[in-house]
This record gives structure tokens, C-alpha cells and sequence, in this order.
């Protein structure tokens, strides 16, 4: 075996050291990079849950909202505002029995 032989061997068993890191590196990278099939799934599963916590705050915007309307000036609910003054200033009727 001649030295051009050995040089040839060596410089093809590190090219293919080569590409087999530069593979290992872009295959690692698909799976757990920033951008990879790991970081997609949670990236769903975040989305999924600030929908959830959307569709919840948007339930309670809607009944403060009720609420608010119930007990403007155009529309007042009598019931709802003997509850409120009930909770809020601890309020009770003289043929009430209360318990603690």
C-alpha cells in the first residue's frame, strides 16, 4: 500500500466521519431543537391551553357583564341588588335567623 493509497483511505473515512456528525447533528437538532417535533407538541399543548383559559375568561366577562347590566340605571333587579347589599354590607331582614 503506497502513501497516496493511505491518504486516500483516510481522507474518505473522514469525510464520512463527517457527514455522519453533520447527520447526527441535523436529526438531533429535528427532534429536540428549539424549532423541533418535541417543541411543537408543546407548543399545541400550550395553545390548547390558553384557549381554555380564553374560552373560561370570556364565560366571565359575560356574566360581570349580566351582573352589570342587571344593576344599571336602564334595568335594575331588585333580587340581585338584595343579594348584593346582603354580601357586601352584611345586611339581613328583622324576620331572618342567622347561624354561625
Amino acid at each position: 500500500m503506497s502513501a497516496a493509497q493511505s491518504q486516500r483511505g483516510l481522507g474518505g473515512l473522514a469525510y464520512l466521519a463527517f457527514v455522519s456528525a453533520l447527520g447526527v447533528y441535523f436529526t438531533f437538532n429535528a427532534v429536540q431543537g428549539e424549532y423541533g417535533m418535541f417543541a411543537r407538541v408543546a407548543i399545541h399543548a400550550e395553545a390548547e391551553a390558553l384557549r381554555a383559559e380564553r374560552d373560561r375568561l370570556s364565560a366571565e366577562l359575560a356574566r360581570m357583564e349580566n351582573l352589570t347590566h342587571r344593576l344599571s340605571d336602564t334595568y335594575l333587579d331588585l333580587d340581585l341588588l338584595d343579594q348584593q347589599a346582603r354580601d357586601v354590607l352584611g345586611y339581613m331582614r328583622a324576620d331572618e335567623i342567622a347561624i354561625r
